[in-house]
């Protein structure tokens, strides 16, 4: 069964942040995923988290100065020590609210972003991130959203993950990105199954529900099946009218949820 995670960076923000991780758990949701939870104290977090019943399966490192127009540290040549000190945090808040896997973007060739830094930072992230049981991951984002990325083809991501070699970094595959930059997701999925750790879905042009758009996505979630993949798929879309009115796409793609209030036990992550 395919295991769906609501992104809260982009989901339920009708409601303050604290406030969503209970309201993805009431909406059948058992997973989340965010961008930054740096703005709350990691203790705090916990709480809340444990109180939901849900469970934090991904979020990113420290992108740096993202309002500024940053879009990530791990590939910035000369601020390395920046990048490990931001990845200590990371680890911290991953250890506090029990997430085994960290997103570090890569950032902007015009802000020095280059692959060879970008790989010697993964491997030295693997190195302490495999200490906490944690797996780090680089993401293919589409120039179109993000002009200047890095890291924007999947087989180039596939490339820097070998040039590392470690068994805990792997491939962030989000369709949308991949559709917008490359397409052929469906057949991407097979391509590249042994490398990806988490997907991320949403529907082209608008991103938003993935029941209309560019994408087929009956397609792609049985293409995620055929792989036997037993992760996550983040839910990184912009409801179209609501977060919950948009939630209809689960049920007509034959992925509802079947947890119900009953169902949440607390969940509370456990040091590691």
């Amino acid at each position: 069964m395919l295991k769906f995670a609501a992104n809260l960076s982009f989901l339920f923000t009708e409601l303050p942040f604290v406030q969503r991780f209970k309201a993805a758990g009431e909406a059948g949701f058992e997973g989340v995923e965010f961008l930054f939870p740096y703005d709350f104290p990691a203790d705090e977090l916990a709480a809340i988290v444990g109180a939901s019943g849900v469970e934090v399966v991904l979020f990113n490192i420290w992108p740096g100065d993202f309002a500024g127009g940053e879009r990530g540290l791990a590939g910035i040549k000369g601020r390395e020590a920046e990048f490990a000190e931001r990845l200590e945090q990371a680890l911290g808040y991953a250890r506090a609210l029990g997430c085994r896997k960290l997103h570090a973007m890569s950032g902007l060739v015009e802000h020095g972003a280059e692959e060879a830094t970008l790989i010697a930072n993964l491997k030295k992230s693997a190195t302490a991130a495999a200490r906490d049981g944690v797996t780090i991951l680089i993401e293919p984002i589409n120039r179109t959203d993000m002009p200047g990325y890095l890291v924007h083809r999947t087989d180039q991501a596939r490339d820097i993950i070998a040039a590392v070699g470690a068994a805990n970094v792997g491939l962030q595959f989000d369709c949308y990105h991949r559709q917008i930059e490359e397409g052929a997701v469906v057949e991407a999925i097979a391509e590249f199954a042994q490398l990806t750790a988490h997907y991320q879905i949403a529907s082209p042009p608008d991103r938003g529900e993935p029941d209309a758009g560019d994408v087929d996505y009956a397609r792609v979630f049985e293409a995620i099946r055929q792989t036997c993949f037993s992760g996550w798929i983040g839910c990184e879309y912009r409801p179209r009218a609501g977060t919950l009115a948009g939630l209809t796409w689960r049920a007509a793609l034959g992925v509802a949820s079947s947890r119900t209030a009953a169902d949440r036990v607390r969940r509370v992550p456990r040091p590691r």
